[in-house]
C-alpha cells in the first residue's frame, strides 16, 4: 500500500490530496523526518513543530512562483519533502547530499538561502518591493520564529514594512506557549470572522462608501477604523504589530491545517502587510522532543526508540570551556558570562545555574551581546562572551567600535571556529581569524589542545584588553602534552624542528593600536 507522501513528487502535489488525508500526511512527514535525523543528525524539534504550518502554506501558495523565506532555515525539512526532494531526503546533511537549510541551487522553491537569524522579513520586503516595481503578482511570505524576533534586524525590517502598500505575509511561528498563551474561543471566533472574504469585502466597501461623503468622508472613515481597532486591541493582542502600522491576525492554531489555510487564503488577498501569529508545539509528535525541545533542537544521531544519543568519546572543547569557566567563576566574583540564546550550545548552562546573577542570555542578538559586554567591562567587570564563530561575525562593527577602539577587557570565546561539517557554508567558522586579527588592540588565541584552552582562559582573566579565544567543534585534542610552554602574547612554541617545510600554527597573536 503506497503512502500519501509517495504521491507528492513535485511542488504543489499536496493540492491533489483530499482534506481528510492531511492528518495522515502530517504523521508520515514526521516519521520521515525522525527516521532521517536519527541517522544523520539535524534540527528535529523545530521541524516537527511546523509540519502542519508548512502544509497549509503549500496548499495556499503556488510554488515556485510564490515565495517562502524561512528564517534561520533550520525548519525547512517539511518544505523540502513537499517540493520534489523526497528521494534525496536520506542524504540530508551528508557530503554531496541535501542541505539542512534552504538552498536555491537545490530547488527554485527555496527562494532565499538562510542560515542565520532574523533576516527573513528584510529579504521578504526586498522581494515584495521588487515584485511591485516589476508589476508582478507573487505572494511573498516570511516565516519567522519567536526566537528570531529577539534579533534587532527583525524590528528594523518591521519599521520599513509599515511603509509597504501591497501584500506581504509575515508568519510568526510562536512555539513557546509560555511566551504567548492562546486566548481561547473568542480569539478563534474573531480570527475566523476577520478572515472571511465576505467580511473583508464588506469592510473595503464600507470604507469606500464613507470616503464618498462630501467634505467629511475621509475623517469619518478614519474615526471608524480607529474605533474598530481600539476595541479589537482590547480583545486580541495585536497592538504591538499594529503600532508599527501592520495588520495582525491571531493567534491561530498552528496544527490546524484548515484553519491556517483559511487565514492564509484571506491574508494573501489583502493589499497591505499582515502578521499572522501561529502557535505551534516544538517537537510535536515525538515524545522525547516534546519533553526536551532544547536538547532536540539540533541533535546528532540518536536511537528513535529511546531518544538517546550515542555516547561520545573524550571531552569536547565546549565542555572543557564549560568546566574551566565554572572554576574561574568561583575564584573571580567580577567574572560574568554572556551568550546569545545558546547557553547549552556554548557550554554556559552550568554557569547560568550556579551563578544566575552573573550570567546574561540576551537572546539572538549578537550585536547587542558584544556592546552589552563592553558596558560591563567599562563598569569594571570581566565579561566572557561565548558565541559561535559564524554568528559572531554579525557583531563585527561592535567588536571594532565598542570593544577594541576603547581597549576594553572583553573576552570573546569563539566556539565552532573552523570547519563544522554538516551544517554547511552558513555555519562554517572560517572567517573569524581573518577579521579579528586585523583589528587594533585585539589579541587572538587558538589552543592546540584542551589543556591549552584551559591555560588561555586563565590568561584571559588577567589580560588588560580585548581578547578572543577560538576553538573548534567536537572532541578536544589532548595530545602534545610534552609541548606546553606558558601562554604569552606574541610568543611562539617550537613543536618539531625540520629542514624542508615550515608549518606555522598561530597560538597568541596581538594587533596593537599605533
Amino acid at each position: 500500500m503506497s503512502s500519501l507522501l509517495d504521491r507528492i513528487n513535485q511542488p504543489n502535489d499536496i493540492k491533489k490530496l483530499n482534506e481528510g488525508d492531511y492528518d495522515a500526511l502530517a504523521r508520515e512527514i514526521r516519521e520521515k523526518i525522525i527516521d532521517s535525523v536519527s541517522i544523520h543528525g539535524g534540527h528535529l524539534a523545530s521541524n516537527l513543530g511546523v509540519v502542519e504550518l508548512t502544509m497549509a502554506l503549500h496548499l495556499s501558495l503556488d510554488l515556485p512562483n510564490d515565495k517562502i523565506i524561512w528564517d534561520v532555515g533550520h525548519q525547512s525539512y517539511t518544505h523540502k519533502l513537499l517540493t520534489g526532494r523526497k528521494a534525496d531526503f536520506d542524504t540530508l546533511r551528508s557530503f554531496g547530499g541535501m542541505s539542512g537549510f534552504p538552498k536555491h541551487k537545490e530547488s527554485p522553491c527555496d527562494a532565499f538561502d538562510t542560515g542565520h537569524s532574523s533576516t527573513s522579513i528584510s529579504a521578504a520586503l526586498g522581494m515584495a518591493r521588487a515584485r511591485d516595481l516589476k508589476g508582478e503578482k507573487q505572494v511573498i511570505a516570511a516565516v519567522i520564529g519567536d526566537g528570531s524576533m529577539t534579533g534587532g534586524m527583525a524590528y528594523e525590517a518591521l519599521n520599513n514594512v509599515s511603509r509597504l502598500s501591497s501584500n506581504l505575509m509575515i508568519i510568526l511561528n510562536d512555539n513557546k506557549m509560555s511566551i504567548s498563551e492562546n486566548v481561547g474561543g473568542l480569539s478563534k471566533h474573531l480570527t475566523t470572522l476577520r478572515t472571511k472574504q465576505s467580511y473583508l469585502d464588506f469592510k473595503e466597501d464600507l470604507e469606500k462608501r464613507l470616503k464618498q461623503i462630501p467634505r467629511v468622508g475621509d475623517q469619518v472613515a478614519r474615526n471608524v477604523k480607529r474605533s474598530k481597532d481600539s476595541i479589537r486591541q482590547l480583545l486580541v493582542r495585536g497592538g504591538f504589530f499594529e503600532d508599527f502600522g501592520i495588520k495582525y491576525i491571531g493567534p491561530v492554531d498552528g496544527h490546524d491545517v484548515m484553519m491556517m489555510l483559511r487565514v492564509f487564503n484571506a491574508a494573501k488577498r489583502l493589499n497591505e502587510p499582515v502578521v499572522i501569529h501561529v502557535v505551534t508545539r516544538k517537537g510535536k509528535g515525538y515524545g522525547p522532543a516534546e519533553r526536551h525541545p532544547s536538547e532536540f533542537h539540533g541533535i546528532g544521531a540518536f536511537d528513535k526508540a529511546t531518544g538517546k544519543t550515542a555516547g561520545g568519546g573524550g571531552p569536547t572543547y565546549t565542555s572543557v570551556f564549560s568546566d574551566e569557566i565554572m572554576k574561574l567563576g568561583a575564584k573571580r566574583k567580577d567574572l560574568v558570562t554572556v551568550c546569545a540564546a545558546m547557553p547549552d550550545g556554548t557550554g554556559l548552562k552550568a554557569f547560568s545555574r550556579k551563578y544566575p546573577d552573573r550570567h546574561f542570555d540576551v537572546g539572538i542578538a549578537e550585536q547587542h551581546a558584544v556592546t552589552f559586554a563592553a558596558g560591563l567591562a567599562a563598569a569594571g567587570l570581566k565579561p566572557f562572551v561565548a558565541i559561535y564563530s559564524s554568528f559572531l561575525q554579525r557583531a563585527y562593527d561592535q567588536i571594532i567600535h565598542d570593544v577594541c577602539i576603547q581597549n576594553l577587557p572583553v573576552v570573546l570565546c569563539v566556539d565552532r571556529a573552523g570547519l563544522v561539517g554538516a551544517d554547511g557554508e552558513t555555519h562554517q567558522g572560517i572567517f573569524d581569524l581573518s577579521y579579528l586579527s586585523m583589528i587594533p588592540n585585539m589579541t587572538v588565541c587558538a589552543p592546540k589542545n584542551g589543556q591549552e584552552l584551559v591555560q588561555m582562559l586563565r590568561f584571559a582573566c588577567d589580560h588588560p584588553g580585548p581578547l578572543a579565544i577560538r576553538y573548534g567543534r567536537g572532541e578536544a585534542f589532548m595530545g602534545l602534552e610534552d609541548h606546553m610552554a606558558p601562554v604569552e602574547a606574541g610568543k611562539s612554541e617550537v613543536i618539531y624542528e625540520g629542514s624542508r617545510v615550515a608549518l606555522l600554527a598561530m597560538s597568541v597573536l596581538s594587533v596593537l593600536w599605533t
